[in-house]
């Protein structure tokens, strides 16, 4: 694979998809950019086994963001991007999932455009594909759901609203990141808005990894199981899907044999 660099002697960024976390989901693409890069400016979540990968002359800069928590500023990273690069360094901007799903991808390669730097994307197994796999599930079904919504629970304002009438319709799937924080909200305004409270609703944790647990409940019980699963790692939250029972069982099955 031949990298991209600028005639101007400038170095080169790639905005690379960690995918969910376990190593062997990334792509070869992704492992060879990874591989050779001098630089990598990763996110909070990506795991240690992925970060194991990387050149062994590479950087590794945390620039990780944490909701509602202590976070690095965007227009730091986009200045940090842009400093290693015009030193003629080959940059990894590694994200969790795929960097084009609330990756705030646009603003970096605008930051990068500015300063004349070549730059591609990367994808990666996003979030909520690896997931929904997890639990033995398809985003899609005939004659349950035609279409999937991917959604945040918060923004930069705070939680976030979406068209709350909509999903709560009978039969509607959504895959909802970060959205541990927000649960409560969510789980209100779909109330509010007509939603069966009986509306199955799982959350895995750590999707991919050694330590995933799936969690089972309804959007009635939505906030309390929550509550006292204690989830402090990576969530992604289905709502209108429940694991099928097989998947389950084998969940049980290795955590019982570990």
């Amino acid at each position: 694979m031949q990298l991209t660099q600028s005639y101007d002697g400038t170095g080169h960024v790639d905005f690379v998809g960690a995918g969910p976390g376990d190593p062997e989901l990334l792509t070869l693409k992704a492992l060879k950019a990874f591989e050779r890069a001098d630089v990598v400016l990763h996110d909070r979540l990506i795991s240690d086994e992925v970060l194991a990968l990387a050149g062994k002359t590479a950087q590794l800069v945390d620039v990780g963001k944490a909701g509602f928590g202590p976070s690095w500023k965007q227009e730091d990273i986009d200045a940090l991007l842009v400093e290693h690069a015009l030193k003629g360094q080959r940059v990894v901007r590694l994200k969790s999932g795929d960097p084009t799903v609330f990756g705030r991808l646009d603003e970096e390669i605008e930051a990068v455009e500015a300063a004349g730097i070549s730059w591609r994307i990367v994808p990666g197994i996003t979030a909520a594909s690896a997931a929904v796999a997890g639990i033995g599930q398809s985003l899609t079904r005939r004659g349950r759901n035609s279409s999937v919504r991917f959604l945040t629970g918060h923004d930069m304002k705070g939680f976030a609203d979406h068209d709350w009438t909509a999903l709560a319709r009978a039969g509607s799937v959504a895959a909802i990141y970060m959205g541990k924080k927000s649960a409560r909200f969510i789980q209100g305004r779909l109330i509010m808005h007509g939603a069966d409270r009986q509306t199955p609703v799982t959350l895995i944790e750590n999707a991919t990894r050694p330590d995933q647990r799936i969690l089972e409940t309804t959007l009635d019980q939505l906030p309390t199981d929550l509550n006292a699963a204690e989830m402090d790692g990576p969530t992604l939250t289905f709502f209108g899907l429940a694991p099928r029972q097989a998947t389950a069982a084998l969940t049980e099955f290795k955590k019982e044999h570990a």
